[in-house]
């Protein structure tokens, strides 16, 4: 039997899918919306509501609940749950969980015959976790940069991020110092659940660890220097840091009530963008993705370790072996949608007759629509309309300026990754030929697009079927990720494009 099972555990919901490694083909999934599943959570988005907006925290029992019931719902359906040889997962990077001296023996001794939530009620040291979305820990960052300066970024791959759970884990010691005293181990996300799976202790792997501004990329182990700037005694809440391809343990007693067999490996969880490097067939250098979201990333494998020199860019651990990169650019999607909704067209003539109407480099006309305070580049706000220095122009000339902006500020801060050749893309608006016609040109490089929707939970089963069923990440991808439909780069545009950048620089000080 080749079936191997996958998790998300993302921000707002909980995925499961089930593949047929040696038929190459999905053989069952599921899913859990925490707002619309599990309303007792009071978390309609995944988020509980805070007085400080820059305070987003979740409860670690609604992703227990979440678990119970998505296994449950594999069962209810007839999935093919016996079948499954190895499992692994992946959770939303930089959450933290913060576990009491109670967490070992509710581990170890699961009971089939009683939700995880209500197991694991009083095992927290701290009833509340700090997710990505958290920008609550500006003087935390501002803090380790002052202590441990520009090596943090050097040898963990990315300066000190707010929402990194370094910074996290530094705030909850300074608020609550008796709470982080009775804290036994500091889990992310992936290796909590993880732990769960195994009935012990998972180990955090080098994906999702290297976003916590304390591990060590070029050891492979905790930086202990970071560590002690973060808070006292850190080094002893952690669990170890597992190898690259390596086995977590093995599944726990108590999931055998829902068909799954006792006993099977269980891999290293890892974070959802490593898995999503794996899911979109992205493992190997040469092979960017572009995931055009509310929020748009650029992410590629790297054929060595090296940083972004702006500081902007950040380097995780791949889950094929050696280092990712990744870009994150807060105003995606949401800002094109702002764009067309100012200018009055539907997505048809965003997407395609915007493009027909205009020319590529637009005669030179350029914007960036930064509604919410960027990241890449960090910088003020700036306004749509600050950015336009045509504001009679008709809509196409108004939409070609947003799109070739982001385009070339994409491009712009992922050059210190390389070349790339291909670049697969995801996402809504993944749709729009313009703006796949806009990445081929500008980034010069023939662009895809795959039959692949949950990039993370795929990436989490194919990582299951590698580390445990000893199947080849090539060969997956080939099976798993196959490619819909090519954009060329059209060689002609490759010198209008670079004339503009000088003019983007302009745009992003």
């Amino acid at each position: 039997m080749s079936h191997y099972l996958g998790f998300d555990s993302s921000t707002q919901s909980l995925k499961a899918l089930i593949i047929d490694a040696a038929a190459g083909k999905i053989a069952a999934s599921a899913i859990v919306h925490f707002g619309k599943d599990l309303p007792q959570y009071a978390s309609p988005d995944g988020v509980l509501a805070h007085a400080d907006p820059a305070v987003k925290h979740a409860d670690p029992l609604m992703w227990l609940a979440a678990l119970d019931l998505v296994l449950k719902r594999l069962a209810d359906a007839g999935a093919p749950l016996a079948a499954v040889r190895g499992i692994s997962g992946s959770g939303q990077q930089h959450g933290s969980v913060y576990l009491n001296a109670t967490a070992t023996a509710t581990f170890a001794h699961l009971d089939p015959a009683r939700e995880l939530s209500a197991q694991f009620a009083g095992a927290f040291s701290r009833s509340t976790s700090p997710i990505w979305m958290d920008s609550s820990t500006t003087s935390e960052v501002r803090e380790l940069d002052d202590a441990i300066g520009k090596r943090l970024q050097d040898d963990t791959g990315s300066p000190a991020i707010e929402r990194f759970s370094g910074p996290q884990i530094r705030r909850f010691f300074k608020t609550d110092p008796a709470a982080y005293a009775a804290t036994v181990r500091i889990h992310l996300v992936s290796s909590f659940l993880a732990s769960v799976l195994i009935g012990g202790d998972a180990p955090i792997d080098h994906g999702d660890g290297a976003g916590m501004n304390l591990l060590n990329l070029r050891t492979g182990k905790w930086d202990a220097a970071s560590a002690d700037a973060t808070a006292p005694g850190l080094l002893a809440k952690l669990p170890r840091v597992g190898e690259t391809g390596s086995i977590a343990g093995k599944l726990a007693h108590y999931f055998a009530k829902y068909g799954l067999p006792a006993g099977i490996p269980v891999a290293l969880w890892t974070g959802d963008n490593p898995a999503s490097l794996i899911g979109m067939g992205a493992h190997r250098p040469g092979k960017a993705v572009v995931s055009l979201g509310t929020s748009d990333t650029v992410f590629a494998a790297l054929d060595k370790f090296h940083t972004d020199p702006d500081g902007y860019g950040h380097v995780f651990g791949n889950p094929a072996g050696g280092f990712m990169s990744l870009a994150c650019f807060k105003n995606g999607s949401l800002a094109r949608d702002r764009v067309r909704t100012e200018t009055g067209v539907d997505w048809k003539f965003f997407d395609a007759t915007a493009f027909e109407q205009t020319k590529p480099g637009n005669e030179g006309r350029l914007a960036l629509p930064w509604f919410e305070h960027e990241i890449t580049p960090s910088g003020r706000p700036i306004g749509l309309r600050a950015n336009f220095d045509f504001p009679a122009a008709p809509a196409a000339v108004r939409i070609r300026a947003t799109v070739e902006g982001q385009v070339l500020s994409r491009a712009a801060h992922s050059a210190w990754v390389g070349k790339f050749d291909t670049i697969r893309v995801t996402g809504g608006a993944s749709r729009s030929r313009g703006i796949l016609q806009t990445l081929a040109d500008v980034f010069q490089a023939t662009v895809e697009t795959i039959a692949v929707t949950d990039s993370a939970a795929l990436g989490a089963a194919l990582i299951a079927a590698h580390d445990t069923g000893g199947y080849s990440f090539d060969a997956l991808a080939a099976q798993f990720c196959p490619t819909v439909e090519t954009v060329l780069p059209r060689p002609e545009n490759a010198a209008v494009y670079r004339d503009l950048l000088p003019a983007l620089a302009s745009l992003e000080k």
